[in-house]
């Protein structure tokens, strides 16, 4: 039952890259709106990591928790490079995607940004024996504005709606397939999954800091400080009703 449960909500919560291709039409000129969503994305996952990973692993499990979580935000940073350098740098761009880019890349770096969320999601269930409504929240709210933003990069390069749409397809698939990867690694280590949790959640931080929170400042402006911070409310607020 566990194993389809973290299938079921690792494909869902990547699911609303579906809806960011949707809007990224409608959203055409419109970059304000979409950094905005972005800093409220990046606020949200900010406070499930926070709530959700960090503290309570720290308290339970001391000083190698920190150290997974550096590794996993160098991990994520040796990657985010390789990418970059093979034309995926432009996959979170809101902007239109420069000319050398690469659209196998692009798909390759929203495959590396959506691996470390499957993971946790997979992870939680499996030592936590459900799911995390905030943490699914964050990671659903999150993909809306990096779908629009991929959508727009990839259709750039060349790619037509329908590859696109086949290719978010694909990464909803890997990503369901990641969150099975995350609850039986966990599962298998018992109360040391939380390193591998913590290992994750460095990737993800690394991540926002990378790539969400400079596209959603360069075009949402001063406001995105705001919206962040309400998304990082209301995060949170699940999490305590949860």
């Amino acid at each position: 039952m566990g194993v389809w449960t973290a299938v079921f909500w690792g494909a869902f919560s990547s699911a609303s890259l579906y809806l960011g291709q949707a809007l990224a039409r409608p959203l055409t000129g419109k970059n304000k709106i979409t950094g905005l969503v972005m800093g409220f994305g990046a606020g949200t996952l900010l406070s499930a990591v926070a709530y959700e990973l960090v503290p309570e692993s720290i308290l339970e499990k001391g000083p190698w928790v920190a150290v997974s979580l550096l590794v996993g935000a160098l991990a994520y940073y040796v990657g985010d490079r390789l990418v970059d350098q093979g034309g995926g740098s432009d996959r979170s761009s809101i902007d239109s995607a420069a000319s050398g880019s690469s659209g196998a890349a692009m798909f390759v770096g929203a495959l590396l940004d959506g691996i470390p969320e499957a993971f946790i999601l997979g992870s939680t269930i499996a030592l936590g024996g459900g799911i995390s409504i905030a943490f699914v929240a964050a990671v659903f709210v999150s993909n809306i504005p990096q779908g629009v933003a991929g959508t727009t990069s990839l259709q750039d390069a060349g790619y037509s709606s329908g590859r696109i749409f086949r290719m978010w397809t694909a990464l909803t698939v890997a990503c369901a397939v990641v969150a099975v990867l995350g609850f039986v690694v966990s599962t298998s280590m018992g109360s040391s999954g939380v390193y591998a949790q913590a290992f994750a959640g460095g990737a993800v931080l690394t991540m926002l800091a990378d790539s969400m929170m400079p596209e959603a400042f360069q075009h949402g402006g001063d406001s995105v400080g705001l919206v962040t911070v309400l998304g990082f409310l209301v995060a949170g607020a699940l999490t305590v009703v949860q």
